[in-house]
């Protein structure tokens, strides 16, 4: 049996083309694929680096920075780090995930920019609904947020992953720390039922519009009889870590973050690929 180095170039290789003959994947793939595979070798060029105190000088083959590939995203994915942990604060930060739930699987993957979009907008709609309440904050929050559309399972799993100051800047300008003594920020299941009813709202808005069709439409009036509304969605928080930096670099594995990585292929053969 047939065994390969264990990466998605070699995965590629060994079934992109049965892939193809089978009309499994579309033109956007086929280049896709034929990039992560020529990243790092001849069919792309190379360089050469030399240092004019030493005179050293090494050769290498140029990279594809393509977005999906599993290589290229790392210096990408640092780059972003550095730069949002310059602006950090020196307080407590919160991590909350507000996810999809499974009924608008369909809506995500037809019409991903209006689904995402109004993802992000009720997000950050039901966090400053609640900032503003002196009953929570009373005071403007912030916000970093990352899109994250599948699980570890490679399956659609749509949510978005916060990272959220424990405090805000009142209307004098001068901050304000979480009332909950650092143990979380805001109620979760409070959060939750809020944040159904902005994203419910934007659905219903958008089928108004003529934007999106919906097969069982939203009856403003009857919301809380649709399926959708009936459904638990979550809100999920962590607790805080202070200063926030392992919570920046855990969302930092969020950004520029392919579906699946080098490290998680295990095996390759001529019949199959394993991964964990």
């Amino acid at each position: 049996m047939l065994k390969q180095e264990a990466t998605i170039a070699n995965a590629i290789a060994a079934f992109g083309g049965r892939l193809e003959k089978d009309n499994k994947i579309t033109s956007q793939h086929k280049r896709i694929f034929t990039t992560l595979q020529q990243c790092r070798t001849p069919a792309l060029g190379g360089h050469v680096e030399a240092c004019p105190e030493c005179g050293h000088v090494q050769t290498g083959w140029n990279s594809c920075r393509n977005r999906h590939c599993p290589t290229c995203n790392n210096i990408k994915r640092e780059r972003w780090i550095l730069e949002r942990r310059s602006e950090m604060l020196p307080v407590d930060y919160f991590h909350l995930v507000f996810t999809l739930p499974d009924l608008l699987n369909d809506l995500s993957l037809h019409y991903p920019k209006l689904i995402y979009g109004l993802l992000f907008k009720s997000a950050w709609a039901t966090l400053q609904q609640f900032a503003g309440n002196h009953r929570h904050l009373g005071a403007k929050a912030g916000m970093i947020a990352v899109l994250h559309t599948w699980g570890q399972n490679l399956q659609l799993h749509p949510h978005v992953h916060c990272l959220i100051p424990g405090g805000g800047l009142t209307a004098q300008g001068k901050w304000r720390n979480s009332k909950a003594q650092g143990k979380y920020l805001f109620p979760v299941k409070a959060l939750s039922k809020v944040f159904r009813g902005k994203f419910t709202d934007g659905l219903i808005q958008l089928c108004s519009q003529g934007e999106l069709p919906m097969d069982n439409p939203i009856d403003s009036q009857h919301k809380y009889l649709h399926p959708l509304y009936k459904n638990r969605w979550v809100v999920f928080a962590k607790r805080p870590v202070r200063p926030g930096a392992k919570t920046l670099e855990y969302l930092g594995r969020y950004v520029h973050k392919v579906a699946i990585g080098n490290s998680r292929i295990k095996a390759i053969d001529d019949k199959s690929v394993t991964f964990s």
